[in-house]
């Protein structure tokens, strides 16, 4: 079933118009016409099954029929990542968004690349990767802060996960257990690392558990993945499942 994040207001009998790219990716890439039914979601109204009731070369129009699933509420984990190369950064926003986080920050760091990032395009990448993975909400991105900043206005209720690549750190299962479920932000450093003062500022934080990923250096959009994975195997929703129905969904 073909599912479509929307900006208006979801409910019973209510008409949606699609312009612009929606509209040529129903009409045009997947061929629906009139009578044909989608999913729309809004962030905020749950999930409603809708049917095409108008479609012309300017644009179309559904209606929606039934609520399919009611909203409901995520775990609490945000990531705050460095910014890195165009192409592994918009890896991570469609991984993470996969990965459930409610928000990304990217963050300035002394290592960092330039900020050359696309706000627009990677907000778009967050809405085509929820639309597919089934969640009923999309992640806000937040233009790229100063690491010095973020760590000053640090919310003292949200735990952090810092991924400390210096491997004396202890293994990121074992840190985590018997820690509270939320809220959380995972934070994940720079192609050349975080520098010692960097480090040392983000272990200050009351907030901080250091955790390891392992014995090799990973790449930003694979340390990205790992974490929020075991985040979520710990203290997210995949906490409790069983290995069966913890192991993801792979579409082609």
């Amino acid at each position: 079933m073909i599912r479509l994040f929307v900006q208006v207001p979801l409910r019973e009998g209510g008409d949606v118009p699609l312009e612009g790219d929606q509209s040529h990716y129903l009409i045009r890439v997947m061929r629906l016409g009139e009578g044909d039914e989608v999913r729309l979601f809004n962030g905020a109204d749950g999930e409603w099954s809708a049917r095409i009731v108008e479609a012309g070369k300017r644009g179309c129009r559904l209606r929606t029929e039934a609520m399919a699933r009611p909203q409901s509420s995520a775990p609490d984990v945000e990531l705050n990542v460095a910014l890195v190369k165009r192409a592994p950064l918009e890896t991570i926003v469609e991984k993470a968004t996969e990965l459930g986080v409610n928000c990304i920050r990217l963050l300035r760091t002394e290592r960092t690349n330039p900020d050359h990032t696309n706000l627009e395009r990677l907000a778009a990448i967050a809405r085509e990767a929820a639309e597919q993975c089934g969640r009923l909400d999309v992640p806000q991105i937040h233009a790229a802060e100063r690491l010095a900043d973020r760590l000053a206005a640090w919310d003292g209720e949200r735990a952090l996960m810092f991924c400390d690549e210096a491997g004396d750190a202890q293994g990121a299962v074992a840190a985590l257990l018997g820690k509270g479920p939320g809220p959380w932000a995972v934070l994940i450093g720079p192609e050349g690392g975080f520098t010692s003062a960097e480090r040392s500022a983000i272990r200050s934080l009351a907030a901080t558990t250091p955790v390891s990923l392992g014995p090799r250096i990973l790449r930003a959009d694979t340390a990205v993945i790992a974490a929020l994975s075991v985040w979520q195997s710990v203290l997210g929703d995949g906490a409790g499942l069983e290995v069966g129905s913890a192991l993801p969904q792979v579409r082609d």
